[in-house]
């Protein structure tokens, strides 16, 4: 059974996440946590408040979040019951980021997923700050949904890499999970400048296809120019339903996160994202 950790700040981009992992493991047993997050909301809004005005505050936003949770499984379970899915709610006084790894730890999380923007994300953005932190710092694979995707299993799914990554084998396996129970193909796109590949680059392609044997794979190369929009083409030519990347140090990706290139990539795409972090766990 898959362990799925689900923040959630009761957008409507948080509920239409939680939406699609019903929808995307909907033949699958999976036990989701819905997880609040509210310090700030205690400590930014009562900044000036005496130590026994913040207990107050404390256990007003606790009862507060445990009753919105309890509103929103309510409803989700209501909507579209699963037998296959189990569900359970925590209410937490952390920070987003901090929280979520101490649950990644604690439940064994193997995928957190979460809307890409929430309630106050400024719209000329593709991914909110809190979307933005949990990509950076979270030792989980993270799948951000964008609000105006379609909730359904993707048919196809683009995995950019250059092969200089060694996989860890847990990420490459949810990776397979999640294109095997929509039989999706999964395209792996290098985009180089001709250049020949390395022997640790040989090996580590090996390794993909060794990893995932029951995967529908495709191997295809692109000459480099501007990677963003390369990737943003060819999801346009593949109809693909999911963007794949790792997060590695000195990569493509990185480079995204700290610079314009994440928002010039994702404000034209309305594709679910996966970051897989390649991590040791």
């Amino acid at each position: 059974m898959k362990h799925i950790l689900i923040p959630t700040d009761f957008s409507k981009n948080a509920l239409h996440a939680l939406q699609y992992v019903q929808e995307l493991h909907k033949r699958e047993h999976i036990h989701c946590f819905l997880l609040h997050t509210y310090a700030e909301e205690v400590y930014r809004d009562h900044w000036e408040a005496t130590s026994e005005e913040i207990e107050e505050v404390k256990k007003e936003k606790k009862e507060h979040t445990e009753k919105k949770l309890d509103q929103l499984l309510q409803t989700i379970t209501s909507h579209a019951p699963n037998p296959l899915h189990h569900f359970e709610t925590i209410a937490l006084l952390d920070k987003v980021v901090d929280g979520v790894n101490a649950l990644v730890n604690e439940k064994n999380i193997d995928l957190v997923v979460m809307g890409t923007k929430g309630q106050t994300s400024n719209h000329e953005t593709t991914f909110g700050s809190y979307t933005l932190a949990v990509f950076k710092y979270v030792r989980c694979p993270v799948l951000a949904i964008p609000e105006a995707c379609e909730c359904e299993p993707p048919k196809t799914i683009l995995f950019p890499t250059d092969y200089t990554v060694s996989y860890q084998q847990r990420e490459l396996k949810l990776l397979g999970d999640v294109a095997g129970e929509s039989n999706a193909e999964i395209h792996c796109l290098y985009i180089t400048d001709s250049k020949p590949l390395s022997p640790k680059q040989k090996e580590n392609k090996v390794f993909l296809k060794e990893t995932l044997p029951q995967a529908c794979l495709f191997f295809e190369t692109t000459p480099t120019k501007n990677k963003a929009e390369t990737i943003v083409n060819c999801i346009k030519e593949h109809n693909a339903g999911m963007l794949v990347m790792v997060n590695v140090r000195r990569s493509f990706f990185e480079d995204m996160l700290y610079g314009s290139t994440l928002d010039a990539l994702g404000l034209q795409i309305k594709t679910p994202f996966l970051v897989m972090q390649n991590l040791y766990r």
